[in-house]
């Protein structure tokens, strides 16, 4: 009966182990993981990337278009107004000049600051995905320990139930032996 439960005991250290095992298996794979998605950070963009996002913000504000707004109101009032020899006469030539120039500098800028986005949103992405990846990892892992978990339980109550059926067996012939002993 002891050998029994010895062997009782061994089966519940092998499960033991294997559920050791799984679990040592699963922190590898999310090292894994974490590692790629540490890979797509971008720490330290180059200094065009930062002035091409800065332009950007600023270009694509309220407080761009005021400021711009009031600049025109400012050159048109001087020239109509102010002097008396204008350096830009009405049709503002020098002013159409620099708005077209500005227009034609900042467009590729912000282009340069879109594309930096649309990267940036691919690698948001491509963690999004690595992370709903390693969520189904997880999921199959837990699956699996929980069918080992059943699967052992299963084993250890039908070895435990073997051996109740052993000890009533064992009780039924001693019971049977004390009538005809006395």
């Amino acid at each position: 009966m002891e050998n029994k439960f010895e062997q009782l005991l061994q089966s519940e250290n092998q499960h033991i182990e294997k559920l050791n095992e799984l679990v040592v298996e699963a922190v590898k794979e999310e090292q894994l993981i974490s590692d790629k998605l540490y890979e797509f950070e971008d720490k330290h963009p180059a200094f065009t990337s930062r002035v091409a996002d800065k332009v950007a913000e600023f270009g694509g504000s309220w407080k761009f278009i005021i400021s711009f707004g009031v600049f025109m109101l400012i050159w048109m009032a001087v020239n109509l107004y102010l002097l008396t020899k204008p350096f830009d006469p009405y049709p503002f030539i020098l002013l159409n000049l620099i708005l077209s120039t500005l227009a034609a500098i900042q467009a590729p800028i912000i282009m340069m600051s879109q594309n930096r986005k649309e990267e940036k949103d691919r690698q948001r992405a491509m963690n999004d995905y690595l992370i709903n990846l390693k969520a189904e990892i997880e999921i199959r892992n837990m699956h699996q320990k929980l069918d080992l978990l059943i699967a052992e339980q299963m084993r250890t109550l039908f070895d435990i139930q073997k051996v109740q059926v052993e000890l009533m067996e064992e009780i039924k012939s001693m019971m049977t032996e004390k009538p005809a002993n006395n």
